[in-house]
């Protein structure tokens, strides 16, 4: 009779079901969330501190050997930087020094010699358009008349960061290390990224002239990117202002911020301004890292950072994983239709945006070609990526309201009024 009543008792269980797990409280969720970021910054400092030993290798013996491997240091440092994305927006901190080292798109006849037949001569926009600080030890900044003769990190943070003004003129961070790199991709939506000759920085057969001065300015503008991943890392330290920031704040406006971020990211920065802007200009200048033909793998890498943050685990480049209470456990047990939505459509976007890096790196075609006027099928793959992201936007929108946050999220006019873009 006892075991007939057990038995029973079991099946009304399994039945039922599981009780829905507690919901972990917003501090730990938010705890995660710095833990994560101190995580993720710290192995984008510490890839960047790979490609800066990678660049003294390349400048200590310049062959297209050298040269090849500290291209491959750049596109390995990218991966874990392009995962902190969705700590940018909502926290004034990473947003601010954001643009010192993922700033985009540039006007890269700013710093060196480009090809002036597809670049242009001159900018109504950019007096700097082709001032070429390589080539010149005085440059003309407004009215007034600045010494380069020495170039040092200095002259790149403080004086041609921005200089006039001209967001365009980003003169340091990682796209500034990529054009060093490669140099210009002179294909178009043509299959190939740049070619830059390693000889670009020899003493001894320098191409292209001024190889001394290019050599300072590619050892300046990899130290500064150490120095300045390393600032993002440590700003979410114990005392770090980005973690006191965050801490501050109550424990709604803690989870706010993260979905911010999440939906800021999916929304206007990638699915706006680095995807859909391109597509409707079939536009090979608006590819994200244009020069390498990277930007598949960048693209991807903000959606996996996306998914890390809001699912609490990230795997570091050292192979540990870092992992507490998440965003999406408090939504799971506060939201769960609203979470479930999310959640299919973050798995959507990942598999779109691995779609898309996955055509490139088959070698079948390259992101700027997928983009390209005529391209039915890669423009498809593309669209494709910017609905998905699109709808993890909304998704995340639709969480946020169930949760009753408040949160503003980024656009772009190329998803909000896309007729007003000119072609």
């Amino acid at each position: 009779m006892r075991a007939r009543a057990l038995a029973a008792l079991l099946v009304g269980t399994a039945l039922i079901g599981p009780a829905r797990a507690e919901a972990p409280q917003p501090k730990a969720v938010i705890e995660t969330y710095i833990s994560l970021a101190q995580a993720m910054y710290g192995d984008a400092a510490g890839a960047a501190r790979d490609l800066s030993k990678a660049v003294d290798a390349f400048l200590t013996d310049p062959t297209e050997q050298t040269l090849t491997a500290a291209r491959e240091a750049w596109r390995k440092a990218r991966m874990p930087y392009q995962q902190t994305e969705g700590f940018r927006f909502g926290n004034k901190v990473m947003d601010e020094l954001e643009g010192k080292v993922n700033a985009w798109p540039l006007d890269e006849g700013l710093i060196d010699y480009v090809d002036a037949k597809s670049y242009g001569e001159t900018s109504d926009e950019n007096p700097l358009y082709r001032a070429n600080v390589i080539a010149n030890k005085t440059i003309r900044i407004g009215k007034k008349q600045v010494d380069a003769s020495k170039i040092t990190k200095e002259l790149l943070s403080d004086v041609l960061q921005e200089a006039g003004g001209v967001e365009a003129n980003v003169a340091t961070g990682y796209h500034a290390i990529e054009f060093l790199l490669w140099g210009q991709d002179l294909n178009g939506t043509g299959p190939g990224a740049g070619v830059r000759p390693a000889t670009d920085y020899s003493l001894k057969d320098c191409t292209n002239g001024n190889c001394d001065r290019r050599r300072d300015y590619l050892k300046a503008a990899t130290a500064l990117l150490v120095d300045d991943l390393t600032a993002m890392a440590k700003a979410w330290d114990q005392n770090g202002k980005a973690r006191q920031d965050i801490l501050k704040k109550g424990p709604n406006e803690g989870l706010a911020t993260i979905l911010t971020g999440l939906g800021s990211l999916s929304y206007g920065e990638l699915a706006g301004e680095r995807m859909k802007l391109g597509l409707i200009l079939h536009d090979p200048e608006e590819e994200h890292d244009c020069f390498s033909d990277n930007t598949h793998n960048s693209h991807y890498g903000d959606q996996i950072g996306m998914v890390a943050i809001y699912e609490g685990r990230y795997a570091r480049t050292d192979g540990k994983t870092v992992e507490g209470p998440s965003m999406a456990a408090y939504a799971r047990t506060k939201a769960p239709e609203e979470a479930a939505k999310l959640e299919a459509a973050m798995k959507n976007a990942t598999e779109k945006l691995r779609a898309i890096k996955d055509r490139a790196d088959s070698g079948k075609e390259a992101y700027d070609q997928m983009i390209a006027e005529g391209n039915a099928e890669g423009n498809k793959l593309v669209q494709e990526g910017v609905d998905a992201l699109v709808a993890q936007a909304r998704a995340i929108e639709g969480l946020v309201k169930k949760l009753g946050l408040k949160i503003s999220v980024e656009g772009s006019q190329s998803l909000d009024e896309p007729s007003a873009v000119a072609k």
